[in-house]
């Protein structure tokens, strides 16, 4: 089991706060109009923002944590971490292909969709090929079937709610940052299982105890 850097950790921390800063700080550079419970963050990084720069390098930084994750988290599998960089590389993407001012957009809707769904489903790709290492050991707890499935399945409840606003709701803002600050932060408690179980994996088992034979003091006794 390889270990995962120091770093790592810093980098899946940073993914959250770059997105509640960032929603944040631009948020508080728009319009009065402009309502967080309402609208979405991609008319924060939308030509007709005001200081679009910042949600938009908010969300370049967001995808590169992602991609950064998901290259040194080997005790997840290729699997889920092909999934974790492909969610970090479509919100890297979003970038090229903003949401206009008035209207929608398929390339930018397509390309959101593609993220979204990606770094949903990746906690459960560790269910579907973990390391050899990790079948003759116990894997990290974030990684183990029951965990990982779980964590999908409340992922996907939480973009089903956000779906659902999108459709016919009054709260597409709140249920989408929602949705975002819990994708952002599997990753970051991934990092830290997979750190704990390699601590764990480099101690070694405890040395076994030797039976005390009957009429022998224990040693020290």
């Amino acid at each position: 089991m390889r270990a995962v850097p120091v770093w790592a950790v810093a980098t899946a921390a940073a993914a959250p706060v770059l997105l509640v800063t960032g929603w944040t700080v631009a948020g508080a550079r728009q319009p009065p109009g402009y309502d967080p419970v309402r609208d979405t963050l991609s008319e924060l990084a939308s030509p007709g923002a005001t200081d679009r720069w910042i949600m938009s390098g908010c969300l370049v930084l967001l995808g590169c944590c992602y991609l950064a994750t998901a290259a040194v988290l080997h005790a997840a599998g290729l699997p889920a971490r092909f999934l974790l960089g492909v969610g970090g590389a479509a919100t890297v993407a979003l970038i090229a292909v903003p949401r206009p001012p008035v209207g929608g957009s398929p390339a930018h809707g397509t390309v959101a969709t593609v993220a979204v769904l990606a770094l949903v489903f990746w906690p459960a790709g560790t269910a579907l090929g973990l390391p050899r290492a990790a079948v003759h050991a116990a894997p990290p707890w974030a990684f183990r079937r029951p965990v990982a499935l779980t964590a999908t399945a409340l992922l996907l409840v939480l973009f089903g709610w956000f779906v659902a606003e999108v459709t016919d709701g009054s709260r597409t803002g709140l249920a989408e940052r929602v949705t975002a600050v819990a994708v952002a932060l599997w990753p970051l408690l991934a990092v830290l299982s997979a750190r704990r179980a390699h601590r764990r994996w480099s101690a070694g088992p405890p040395p076994p105890t030797r039976p005390v034979s009957p009429g022998r003091p224990a040693a020290g006794g």
